[in-house]
């Protein structure tokens, strides 16, 4: 009985050695499969080697492909470069068509020409279209053009220039320098008077050469004065303003002016802003 019960254990212990799995090919494939993991170096040379599996058992590594270089991209014009090639291209081609001119050449510059044309109408019209639907771009409501809007704006603007000129006085003296031998002079003379006298203007006029003036009979001879307010031209006839508050000298013009000329430099020089009118 303890002989039977002694075979039974020893046969139990065989199977167990039996069913336990041995480290080897069998298992080393196994294993690989289980964890995703390919076979190291040192793997079984009978399961790897001498039976050459090969990579679709996990024995070699696959050759990666080797990489090929994408071409460089070509680098982005700007507007302002197209635009020279545009030109560029313009030229030569009106260059060759007058250079060679056969029907080929010629038509190829027609063409070329015709399209740029196009575009630039197309341009117009946006352009066109953008300042009337956009009143901060429209300088016709600052300026107008048209004949309704503009005779308005002049109207206006005689007003503004009248009450202006009305208070000029107030504020600003006019030097008028002449000299008796000037032509232009006898000319200028009334014309000044008539605009001091209906905008209530004071003048003194100032002599260059001693000489008097037939219209001016209070005058001056120059002592200096033109040197003193920095005027370097010896140009006859000449008006100047004295700002009286700031002491600043406004030459208005020199040679003869009409009387509407002469009120609008006298305006637009004391009154506007550079650049308000244009």
């Amino acid at each position: 009985m303890v002989h039977l019960r002694t075979r039974g254990r020893a046969a139990f212990a065989i199977l167990l050695t039996l069913a336990t799995p041995v480290a080897g090919p069998t298992a080393a494939f196994a294993a690989g499969q289980s964890d995703g993991l390919a076979p190291q170096d040192g793997d079984d040379r009978f399961y790897c080697q001498e039976r050459k599996l090969g990579t679709w058992f996990y024995c070699s590594k696959p050759k990666p492909k080797p990489r090929t270089e994408e071409p460089a991209a070509a680098p982005v014009q700007t507007a302002a470069e197209q635009m020279d090639r545009i030109t560029a291209e313009l030229r030569e081609l009106k260059a060759k068509a007058i250079l060679e001119p056969s029907q080929e050449n010629i038509t190829a510059y027609v063409r070329f020409q015709r399209a740029q044309l196009d575009r630039s109408s197309m341009f117009a019209d946006m352009w066109q279209r953008a300042v009337w639907q956009d009143p901060s771009l429209d300088y016709t409501l600052q300026r107008p053009v048209n004949t309704l809007g503009k005779r308005e704006w002049l109207d206006d603007r005689k007003i503004d220039k009248d009450r202006a000129l009305v208070r000029l006085g107030q504020r600003y003296g006019v030097f008028y320098f002449f000299a008796q031998s000037c032509g232009a002079c006898e000319i200028f003379s009334p014309i000044l008077k008539s605009v001091a006298d209906s905008h209530n203007l004071s003048v003194m006029a100032v002599s260059t050469d001693g000489g008097p003036s037939s219209v001016f009979r209070n005058y001056v001879v120059d002592s200096g004065q033109r040197e003193r307010m920095g005027l370097t031209d010896k140009v006859t006839p000449a008006v100047v303003l004295f700002d009286t508050k700031t002491h600043r000298v406004i030459p208005i013009g020199y040679g003869v002016m009409a009387a509407d000329e002469l009120m609008d430099r006298i305006f637009t020089l004391t009154e506007t802003q550079p650049g308000r009118d244009f």
